[in-house]
């Protein structure tokens, strides 16, 4: 991605035609499930849903930016959907790795945080909606303050 991109629009305009589609539904998965609790921003050339200082005023603690907690990036050879949320809550991993196998064929190709779809058309969008009712971000906060 492109380091001069300043803007979610900017972001899905550069995009090849083969992601426009899939990183467009994520994106409004996410709007939908978070509506005012997290805001679009650019973060490192990607799609980000940051916890708003509004709503959490100390920020992330290593750059005091807004809080991440979720982002979607459109990578050379894959859609990389990262979740804070999968990381830090092990009870969520272990019912998303349960879950995968019952919407996608492939295995599942996931770090800590991140779940990879080299396959466009492979992406459970229903199981990613399901993720993302899984954690309120209130609660994502309270564990995160836990742990810094």
């Amino acid at each position: 991605m492109k380091n001069e991109i300043k803007t979610p629009e900017e972001y899905i305009e550069q995009l090849l035609e083969d992601r426009k589609v899939p990183i467009i539904k994520l994106r409004e998965i996410i709007k939908e499930c978070f509506k005012d609790d997290l805001e679009e921003i650019i973060s490192y050339g990607m799609l980000s849903y940051v916890v708003p200082y509004r709503i959490y005023p100390k920020g992330y603690h290593v750059n005091k930016q807004p809080l991440p907690f979720i982002s979607i990036a459109s990578q050379k050879n894959h859609i990389a959907f990262y979740h804070m949320g999968v990381y830090m809550f092990p009870e969520v991993l272990s019912w998303f790795v349960e879950e995968y196998p019952k919407y996608v064929s492939t295995k599942l190709d996931m770090g800590k945080g991140c779940i990879r779809f080299k396959n466009p058309k492979n992406i459970p969008y229903n199981l990613i909606k399901q993720l993302c009712e899984k954690i309120l971000v209130s609660n994502y906060i309270i564990k995160y303050d836990e742990i810094i």
